[in-house]
């Protein structure tokens, strides 16, 4: 018999419990508003498939080798062609892929962050990376944003006082959970802190493609090349299981992210089936029919959360992306509110989940992309009647 080991210390800058939010089920009445997944009734299967095939009979030979055949290079000249959009000019040698975003967050956190080093971040902000950056060891330091992104101001006021951060991570597309755009003069004042004061911007562009106007912004990368090292992915375009992203960065920074990705490439036989699947799918084709449902969504959702909550909450209506980040305007328990609303029927994340500190929050982020119209309106349905029983018990509490 094997002894089980006791006491055993594992190591201290593990956190308690892993910072994501939400609860899973599998039961199929569930309406999953947590999830921030693209509809999977859009994956390209049957161009995959076709691509997969393609890409194992007459590449494979050298896709299934560690550093993997033509298409990693056709796939970085995708990358290299879509960043284009945001104005944004890159040599192949200036691309890394990686294992999705989350891999590239990580690879920048470990080659940047030393213990004790300060990384700051927008308040709220995306779970897994200040997770990635606590691992890392970081102190973190949060900075509001509101409708236009970023308070960039608030940045420069605290670098006036105190010593600059090794980087500042962004979203400023589609924020999430915000669901907001950071404004050009923003970016291109941030830019500047960064050149001025001598730190790094980590620009996370998940859901860059995702703009439901085709208005494209250009990156803070465009304004600071030297300064900034940007990220993107194929899960919110193509799928997640895909998992490819890559970074875009110049300099010495780069070949020190590189150091993280040696020995073989990433994932090799999937760039293969990327490489593929670029010339067997129309892109724009399949990215108009993302825009067009997710857009559709959105609306059924803003209408939802109108007609049920009526003056109850704020928010803002995002020109792409994924989320809807709702605001109450009585003080609630985010937290209560999302295992009340699961045992109902609906999943969501509350607002505590997406700030470093965990303090109380009076928000939740909602997904409007990958449940249908009518789960949609049932979920927000429940969420509401859950909303004001509770309300209402407090009320009468407080009458008691």
């Amino acid at each position: 018999m094997v002894n089980q080991l006791k006491e055993y210390e594992y190591a201290k800058y593990l956190p308690e419990k892993s910072s994501i939010g939400g609860t899973i089920t599998t039961e199929d009445s569930h309406v999953h508003l947590s999830f921030g997944y693209p509809n999977s009734d859009l994956f390209p299967l049957q161009a995959l498939s076709e691509a997969a095939s393609e890409a194992i009979l007459s590449g494979g030979h050298l896709a299934l080798h560690y550093f993997g055949g033509d298409g990693i290079n056709k796939t970085k000249q995708w990358i290299k062609e879509s960043a284009v959009h945001r104005s944004i000019e890159v040599d192949l040698d200036q691309i890394l892929t990686t294992s999705g975003a989350q891999h590239a967050i990580d690879v920048a956190a470990r080659t940047l962050i030393n213990t004790g080093d300060e990384v700051w971040v927008e308040a709220p902000t995306f779970f897994g990376a200040t997770q990635a950056f606590q691992l890392a060891g970081a102190k973190i330091t949060s900075f509001p944003i509101d409708r236009n992104g970023l308070v960039v101001d608030e940045v420069e006021a605290a670098l006036k006082k105190r010593k600059a951060p090794k980087f500042i991570y962004i979203m400023p597309n589609f924020h999430n959970p915000g669901g907001v755009n950071l404004s050009q003069d923003r970016r291109e004042k941030l830019a500047k802190l960064a050149e001025q004061y001598s730190f790094y911007i980590l620009e996370d562009d998940a859901y860059g493609e995702l703009s439901f106007t085709t208005d494209y912004q250009p990156s803070v990368y465009s304004y600071a090349p030297s300064h900034v090292i940007y990220i993107g992915t194929f899960s919110k375009i193509i799928g997640p299981g895909v998992r490819i992203g890559w970074i875009i960065a110049k300099g010495e920074v780069l070949s020190k992210l590189n150091i993280f990705l040696q020995g073989s490439q990433t994932n090799p036989l999937t760039q293969e089936i990327l490489a593929q699947l670029f010339t067997k799918l129309s892109f724009q084709t399949h990215l108009t029919s993302l825009i067009d449902d997710y857009r559709v969504k959105r609306d059924v959702m803003v209408e939802a959360l109108q007609q049920t909550f009526q003056d109850h909450i704020s928010f803002h209506i995002p020109e792409g992306g994924f989320f809807i980040w709702v605001r109450f305007k009585k003080d609630i328990d985010t937290d209560e509110l999302a295992a009340r609303a699961f045992r109902n029927g609906v999943s969501i994340v509350p607002g505590t989940s997406f700030y470093q500190d965990n303090r109380p929050s009076n928000e939740i982020r909602l997904c409007f992309t990958y449940c249908d119209a009518e789960q949609i309106k049932r979920g927000v349905r429940i969420l509401a009647d859950t909303y004001f029983s509770i309300v209402k018990s407090d009320v009468e509490e407080i009458k008691a």
